[in-house]
C-alpha cells in the first residue's frame, strides 16, 4: 500500500561542496515548466498506480525554497490537486535558510505544509564557509522565528559532524546553539565524501583535512548523549526526536515500504518495483510532453532483495526489525534465513535480539554499514 510521495526539486542558488544530489543552477532554467511537468507525472503515475490516501509528503531538493513565491503556490496547488492526503499527513518541504521569506513561508503554510526541515548543519561560520554553504547562523535564528510566527510547529534541522578541521568542541558548541531553538526533530550526519564533489577532488589532491574515524566516532557519542539529555530520542541512527514527532517520512523508507518518487532523478518502490526517473531536466520533462511517465530503470525485486533490504533498512531503526513483520510479510523467519549472519553479529556485540526484535547494539550503531553488510546473501 502506497503511504508516502517524495517530490525532487532539482534547483539550487549555490552548489554546497559535499552535495551529490541531482541538482542545477537556478539560473536560467525553465522552472514553471517543470513545475508543470510535476503535475504531469503526479497525475500519470496516479493513473496507473492509485493510492488511497497518503500518510507523508516530502518535498526535497536541491533547494525547494528557492523557488519564488508564485512557484511555491503553484507547486502546492499542483500536490494539493493530483495526491491524495489523509487527514495527519506530514507534509515537509526542504528549506534554505537563507532564503525564506515570511511570504514565502506563508504561501507554504496556506498551502498545507506543516513541517519543514532546515539544511543547517553548522553554527559556525567558519565551518559553513569551508563547506560551501552561503547562510550565516542568524539566518537560521531568523528563518526559525519566522516559521514558529507563521505557524509551523514541527522543524526539523539537518546538521553535520566530522566536517574539514571541525574539533569536538565545536560540535558542541554547534549542538547547543541547535538545542537553543527549541524544536521538534534533529538529523545529524558525519561528512561522506561523494564522487563528483569539491569534496572529492580536493581528498584525491591531498587537500582535505577531516576528522579521523576516532575523533568522528567521538563526535558521535556526543550527539547520542547530548540529544537524550535534551529530551530527543534516538529513533533511527541519524534522526533523534520529541515524543510524538518521528518523522513519518523516514519512516516510510525504513520500515521498507511503499513510496511514489516525482521529479528529475527522483526514486520510488511501488508494488515491489523500485524505479528511478531521468535525472537531466529536459530529459525528464520530455516524455512528460508525449503523455509517457519518465521512468530510466525499473527492477521488480527477487524475494532474495525483498529479505535483505527489510534487514539492512529496518536495522537503521533503534527498535530495529520486527521478527513477526517479518515473517508476516515474507512467510519466513529472519532467524532461519540470516541464521549464520545474525549468530556472527550477536558474537562481536553489534546487534541484540529480544522481545521480537533484532537491533543493533549502542555498538553497533557506532559499525552499522557493517553490520548491514552482514545481511547481504551470496
Amino acid at each position: 500500500m502506497i503511504q508516502a510521495a517524495y517530490i525532487h526539486i532539482p534547483f539550487c542558488e549555490h552548489i554546497c561542496h559535499y552535495c551529490d544530489f541531482n541538482k542545477v543552477f537556478l539560473k536560467n532554467q525553465p522552472v514553471d515548466e517543470y513545475i508543470e511537468a510535476l503535475g504531469t507525472e503526479m497525475k500519470l503515475a496516479l493513473a496507473q498506480t492509485p493510492a488511497h490516501t497518503l500518510n507523508s509528503i516530502f518535498v526535497g531538493g536541491g533547494t525547494p525554497t528557492s523557488l519564488n513565491e508564485r512557484q511555491l503556490e503553484r507547486l502546492c496547488a499542483l500536490i494539493k490537486e493530483y495526491l491524495p492526503f489523509s487527514q495527519g499527513i506530514e507534509y515537509t518541504f526542504e528549506a534554505n535558510p537563507g532564503d525564506l521569506s515570511e511570504e514565502k513561508l506563508k504561501r507554504l503554510f496556506e498551502g498545507g505544509v506543516n513541517r519543514l526541515s532546515f539544511g543547517v548543519q553548522s553554527f559556525d561560520p567558519e565551518l559553513l564557509h569551508k563547506i560551501g554553504r552561503t547562510h550565516k547562523p542568524e539566518d537560521v535564528y531568523r528563518s526559525i522565528e519566522l516559521a514558529k510566527k507563521v505557524g509551523f510547529e514541527n522543524i526539523n534541522i539537518d546538521l553535520m559532524y566530522s566536517l574539514p578541521d571541525q574539533t569536538i568542541r565545536q560540535f558542541k558548541q554547534t549542538l547547543d546553539e541547535a538545542f537553543a531553538l527549541e524544536i521538534t526533530h534533529f538529523s545529524a550526519y558525519s561528512l561522506i565524501i561523494e564522487p563528483k564533489t569539491v569534496f572529492y577532488q580536493l581528498m584525491n589532491k591531498g587537500k582535505l583535512p577531516i576528522p579521523t574515524e576516532d575523533v568522528e566516532a567521538k563526535m558521535y557519542d556526543l550527539l547520542m548523549n547530548e540529544m537524550e539529555k535534551h529530551g530527543y530520542h534516538q529513533y533511527e541512527i541519524s534522526n533523534f526526536a520529541k515524543t510524538g514527532y518521528e518523522s513519518i517520512h523516514n519512516l516510510t523508507y525504513w520500515n521498507n515500504e511503499d513510496y511514489y518518487g516525482f521529479g528529475a532523478g527522483s526514486h520510488g518502490y511501488v508494488n515491489g518495483v523500485r524505479s528511478s526517473n531521468y535525472g537531466p531536466i529536459k530529459k525528464y520533462m520530455q516524455p512528460l510532453d508525449n503523455g509517457n511517465r519518465p521512468i530510466m530503470d525499473a527492477h521488480r525485486l527477487y524475494e532474495k532483495e525483498k529479505w535483505e533490504e527489510e534487514m539492512f533498512l529496518g536495522l537503521r531503526k533503534v527498535k530495529g526489525v520486527s521478527i513477526s513483520r517479518f515473517i508476516e510479510k515474507f512467510g519466513k523467519s529472519p532467524l532461519d534465513i540470516f541464521q549464520s549472519k545474525i549468530e556472527l553479529l550477536k558474537k562481536q556485540g553489534l546487534i541484540i535480539i529480544e522481545n521480537d526484535h533484532i537491533f543493533l547494539t549502542r555498538h553497533g550503531r557506532f559499525l552499522g554499514n557493517e553490520a548491514f553488510e552482514a545481511f547481504l546473501l551470496d
